[in-house]
């Protein structure tokens, strides 16, 4: 099991920055891909974008491509989400995940495993 701990949330305000951050602990060497997912107030999680083991691969949900960017770096078992042009409705609570299937297959099913999440919230 793998435990992820996120952190970097807090209040922006419309067109500022975010950097998330997730530290992965426990059998990370099990884990294939990292990712992100969220949960606007009132709404369901929903996918935000999910990054290979080598990072060579990234994918982002079409509501955030071109403003967040994924990264990691596994010397340090942490991947990153840099979040520019924030939105009100990038308000959510914004969850670390991470996957023992491939890029492929979360794209099309979600994540299996979450962190506890931290608060982002975009004010206008």
């Amino acid at each position: 099991q793998v435990q992820l701990v996120e952190s970097g949330g807090g209040l922006v305000q419309a067109g500022g920055s975010l950097r998330l951050s997730c530290a992965a602990s426990g059998r990370t060497f099990s884990y294939n891909v990292m990712g992100w997912s969220r949960q606007p107030p009132g709404k369901e999680r929903e996918f935000v974008a999910v990054i290979s083991w080598s990072g060579g691969s990234t994918y982002y949900a079409d509501h955030v491509k071109g403003r967040f960017t994924i990264s990691r770096d596994n010397a340090k078992n942490t991947v990153y989400l840099q979040m520019n042009s924030l939105k009100p409705e990038d308000t959510a609570v914004y969850y670390c995940a991470a996957d023992y299937r491939d890029l492929d297959t979360v794209v099309a099913a979600g994540f299996t495993s979450w962190g506890q999440g931290t608060q982002v919230t975009v004010s206008s």
